[in-house]
């Protein structure tokens, strides 16, 4: 049996929260690792949370400025040179473009780390993959990922999620809310087959357990339509439907539901919110006009239209809420679709997943103050265009 082998199968056999015991066992007994550490990306992607399995919290690292950092944004391997000959080697855990965070070993040395690579980047890739399902029976790797502790809204509303970012040949998402441990009614959710990707990104009214609850309703309303194969716009209809029978027009959710084919780059859109749509082409910003129409659950019964958008390869969608473009400087200037396509023509040569942050950052930057008052949700949608047939 192959070392590669017994990796997998010592990563397969091994308990949910046993899986970096597990890792590093066979990779200090086969690759000759001196140590081994896994780091989660923490809610808010400032921090790598290094987890541990016995009681307590694990070291941290910043997810920027540092190699493991460099690794996490690159997605690349990053050998790393210790005192002698020794050297850290870093390498991304991801699965399908979501990435987890970093596994980094010490390795006797670089010609040590260059001879196992690939292998080693591949054992990073299967043990993300076992994270995911691990995720299902045990708790131990959500708790890694905090940093602080989570508000009840916003352990509902990260559980509602997705993931952060994925991708596949024809496309690359990412997103990103803030206040990462204490959200409201922001969210994101996305889903694609071999003929589309569906993409949801709401903004839901109120605050606290309130518009938590009322995100979740919509959504899964909206996932359920989506799961029966209706078309996007009985989707819309149907979780307006949900959300007045519910709420009876007290309460609502701001949706924007988009809808690309793969195969041919088709893009239609329905807009029943705030969410704000701009497009990238080259280094030209412009909002992306569509016919208003009105949120879900404010009326009853309401007829959804889903309108095209023109897109070619190469473009680049971001998706903001009003906790982005709405927020307010200390002199009372509303950041606006000018700064916001200033920090996306900035950002522009960074993959869609680190653009939400960079994003936010920037709006951060002309809020001048630490602490949001509202919640804000950034997507990046990146469009390479469809495969070409064999």
């Amino acid at each position: 049996m192959n070392r590669f082998v017994a990796v997998e199968r010592a990563l397969r056999t091994a308990a949910p929260h046993r899986l970096v015991d597990a890792v590093r066992d066979v990779l200090c007994a086969e690759y000759g690792a001196t140590s081994v550490e896994l780091y989660l990306a923490d809610y808010a992607l400032v921090t790598l949370q290094a987890v541990r399995t016995a009681e307590g919290r694990g070291d941290s690292v910043p997810a920027r400025g540092n190699s493991a950092g460099r690794c996490f944004g690159s997605q690349e391997p990053f050998v790393e040179e210790l005192t002698g000959d020794e050297v850290h080697l870093h390498l991304p855990v991801t699965v399908r473009g979501d990435r987890l965070g970093v596994l980094t070993l010490t390795l006797p040395s670089a010609d040590h780390a260059a001879k196992a690579l690939d292998e080693l980047t591949d054992i990073a890739e299967v043990l993300g993959h076992e994270i995911v399902v691990a995720d299902r029976d045990t708790d131990l790797y959500l708790r890694a990922r905090r940093a602080d502790r989570l508000t009840l809204a916003a352990e509902m509303q990260w559980q509602l999620l997705p993931g952060r970012s994925c991708g596949g040949p024809q496309y690359a998402l990412g997103a990103q809310l803030e206040p990462a441990y204490a959200i409201y009614g922001d969210n994101f959710d996305w889903s694609a087959d071999a003929d589309r990707l569906m993409l949801y990104v709401t903004n839901g009214m109120g605050e606290g357990i309130e518009a938590s609850l009322l995100t979740n309703l919509g959504i899964n309303a909206l996932r359920n339509a989506r799961r029966a194969g209706l078309s996007i716009e009985d989707q819309a209809a149907l979780a307006d439907q949900a959300l007045f029978a519910q709420y009876r027009g007290e309460a609502y959710l701001s949706v924007l539901l988009v809808e690309l084919e793969l195969r041919t780059g088709r893009l239609r859109v329905v807009d029943a919110g705030s969410p704000r749509m701009m497009r990238l082409r080259g280094r030209t910003v412009t909002p992306v006009d569509l016919e208003a129409q009105l949120p879900l659950g404010m009326f009853e019964e309401t007829d959804y239209v889903a309108h095209e958008v023109d897109l070619v390869p190469g473009d680049r969608l971001v998706f903001a809420s009003d906790g982005v473009y709405a927020v307010a400087a200390p002199g009372g200037e509303e950041y606006g679709e000018r700064a916001l396509a200033r920090a996306i023509v900035s950002t522009s040569l960074l993959p869609a997943a680190e653009v939400p942050r960079a994003v936010l950052r920037e709006m951060a930057g002309h809020r001048g103050t630490p602490d949001p008052t509202d919640d804000a949700l950034v997507v990046c949608l990146d469009w390479f265009g469809p495969l070409e047939a064999p």
